[in-house]
C-alpha cells in the first residue's frame, strides 16, 4: 500500500503553512490575504487574483470552487467586498460561502478567504 502522504502535493509550502495543499482531487488554500492595498475592494481584487494562481496551479478555475469563507475585519465592507466577489464567481457555479466578520491578524488585512476546489480538472 502507498504512503498516502505521497499523492498529497503543497504548494508553496513555507515554515508554518502551505498556501495550498492538493490532496484527493480537491484543492484547500490557505486564508489568502493582501496589505497592499487599502480599502476591501482592492485587497478583495488582489486577493482572488491569489487564489487565481492556486487555481490555475492545481489545473483547476473558479468554476471548480466547491465553498469559500470569508472573514472581514468590518461586516459594514459587506457590500463592497460582494461587487467585486460577484464580477470573480463563475454566476453558473457559484460556490457554497460563508461570511464573518472577525479580527484579522494585523489591522492592514480587511479581507481573508479561503477556498475548497475540485483540482486537476480546469474547465
Amino acid at each position: 500500500m502507498a504512503n498516502a502522504s505521497e499523492s498529497i502535493e503543497r504548494l508553496t509550502p513555507g515554515p508554518r503553512m502551505s498556501q495550498g495543499v492538493v490532496h484527493g482531487g480537491l484543492l484547500y488554500t490557505a486564508g489568502q490575504v493582501d496589505k497592499e492595498s487599502a480599502d476591501v475592494g482592492e485587497q478583495t481584487k488582489n486577493v482572488l487574483a491569489k487564489i487565481d494562481a492556486l487555481l490555475a496551479r492545481a489545473q483547476s478555475s473558479k468554476s471548480q470552487v466547491l465553498s469559500a469563507n470569508v472573514w472581514l475585519s468590518d461586516m459594514a465592507t459587506f457590500d463592497e467586498m460582494n461587487r467585486v466577489w460577484e464580477h470573480w464567481i463563475d454566476p453558473h457555479n457559484p460556490p457554497a460561502r460563508a461570511t464573518v466578520e472577525s479580527r484579522l491578524a494585523t489591522p492592514e488585512y480587511k479581507v481573508e478567504i479561503a477556498i475548497i476546489a475540485v483540482a486537476g480538472e480546469a474547465q
